[in-house]
């Protein structure tokens, strides 16, 4: 096969945080294909659709004649990588997975992109934004205790390998479903009074009002102490994927611990 071009004019995208993280390159007129969970920036929405993250069509992505198809290990199948390696088409996989790890992961592929400049200035602007926010509170048996709460009815809530558990430790705060089993565990109410958090904070659900939908659950939480003294912070999307707006996340996620 034909060596392929470098630097890639030709992106596909098979995650919302890598097409993310492409845009804050600069990358974004270089991406021909993404996910139809893409859709942060919104000119990602624009762009032609090749599937979902765990089944995306081989077909629709041989089609839009990829120079490169960045991966990643957290929700794209290995089969597919291996499918178009096999086609001789180049694969980036992404392995980033902790908020410790996304500068590194930042230069890493950028510099596969031809893209080191704006890597290197980006990722320390990351690290800048996490160091700023690192807690300097330390002493076991005072952290406060948050739960975030992802999606009120089925109860699900953010547990240990997300941003968002990073982000909850960054501040020095106590993840209550930090040992879940799983990555977004489902609770019980019943779960959820016994752990007594101080903090309650909910996240942004796609297309709705999410204080109307939470008004249900926020009633039979009337006995925790983050309910009953107020301490309810409702926040963005920002920390639900490893991408550049996890910073602004973070912030968010301070303002309503203090």
């Amino acid at each position: 096969a034909a060596e392929p071009a470098f630097p890639p004019t030709r992106i596909v995208s098979l995650s919302p945080a890598t097409t993310e993280i492409l845009f804050a390159l600069g990358l974004g007129d270089r991406i021909v294909g993404v996910t139809s969970f893409c859709d942060y920036p919104p000119e990602a929405k624009k762009k032609a659709k090749i599937g979902g993250m765990s089944n995306p069509s081989l077909e629709a992505i041989v089609g839009l004649k990829p120079d490169i198809v960045v991966m990643t290990t957290d929700g794209n199948p290995r089969e597919v990588d291996d499918r178009l390696r096999s086609m001789s088409i180049k694969t980036y996989v992404w392995t980033a997975r902790t908020l410790a790890e996304l500068p590194r992961g930042i230069r890493e592929l950028a510099d596969a992109m031809g893209a080191t400049e704006r890597g290197e200035k980006l990722a320390r602007e990351m690290e800048e934004g996490i160091e700023k926010h690192r807690s300097r509170k330390s002493g076991a048996g005072n952290q406060k205790k948050v739960v975030y709460i992802v999606w009120p009815e089925p109860l699900l809530v953010a547990g240990p390998d997300t941003a968002i558990h990073d982000a909850i430790a960054l501040l020095g705060l106590e993840n209550v479903a930090g040992h879940a089993p799983s990555s977004y565990p489902r609770y019980s109410i019943e779960e959820l009074i016994r752990a007594s958090p101080d903090v309650l904070v909910i996240g942004k659900g796609a297309g709705m009002d999410i204080r109307t939908v939470s008004q249900g659950i926020l009633k039979k939480l009337a006995s925790v102490p983050a309910v009953k003294n107020g301490k309810v912070c409702y926040v963005s999307d920002n920390l639900y994927r490893l991408a550049p707006r996890v910073i602004q996340g973070i912030e968010e996620l301070d303002a309503c611990v203090r």
